[in-house]
């Protein structure tokens, strides 16, 4: 018990006097998360979209295809994408493994699948009127699908930040594809594991307390935005 007390006042004094290795982690992770998020929200949102608006054979089983990714474990995905950009790898010219990159292209196919599905979900709550009216007043399907989503826009908002938070998350594609290497691809969660095996207990607790305030306000952000829509 006293370990654990001790660890967590190590924890407060390292975040409490900004301490450069958990700002540095915290910093990479949070940019990493926000860039796969947005390039996966720039991929997934159109493509729930035009998956939503548009009939076609075998719309139902992508879209069951799309759901059962849901719950893909995170290493599945880092062992597929460690083949693929590895030196022996079909892509292993643009050197991607171990790089900050590798791992934004690895949130990104973990979001994907979330925020599409998200994405349909959304749409399909749009009352059946509106793309009635917008189809009698000769709206074209770019049109429709740009007024749909504007009807949604809440919860669109809402999936992107799930997306972000699966993606800040994650932790067994970060170790494949990342490294865990200091200063270069070291995120919370990999550090998290990382430090509490070599019995760094302080460290692991204020980069947990870091992680867990950062869902934190993602939850709050997605209970805000889900408030706003419902008004």
């Amino acid at each position: 018990m006293q370990e654990i007390i001790d660890g967590i006042v190590q924890a407060a004094g390292l975040i409490t006097t900004l301490n450069p290795d958990v700002m540095e982690i915290t910093g990479l992770t949070i940019s990493i998360s926000i860039v796969a998020t947005l390039v996966g929200a720039a991929i997934a949102v159109p493509l729930g979209g035009m998956i939503a608006t548009n009939t076609f054979p075998g719309k139902r089983g992508i879209i069951q295809i799309i759901q059962t990714l849901y719950a893909v474990p995170t290493v599945t995905i880092g062992l597929l994408l460690f083949l693929l950009i590895s030196r022996a790898g079909p892509l292993g010219q643009f050197r991607l493994l171990f790089t900050p990159a590798g791992m934004v292209i690895g949130d990104v196919l973990l979001i994907l699948p979330i925020v599409t599905g998200m994405t349909l979900s959304a749409l399909a709550n749009v009352d059946r009127g509106v793309h009635e009216t917008l189809v009698s007043l000769g709206a074209t399907r770019r049109q429709l699908l740009w007024m749909v989503m504007k009807e949604a826009k809440f919860a669109l908002l809402a999936a992107i930040a799930l997306g972000f938070g699966r993606a800040i998350s994650e932790v067994g594609c970060a170790i494949m594809i990342g490294g865990n290497i200091r200063g270069s691809t070291r995120v919370l969660t990999t550090a998290i594991s990382l430090e509490t095996s070599m019995g760094n207990i302080g460290f692991s607790i204020a980069l947990g307390v870091i992680l867990l305030l950062i869902a934190l306000a993602v939850n709050l952000f997605v209970s805000y935005v889900q408030g706003e829509g419902n008004t």
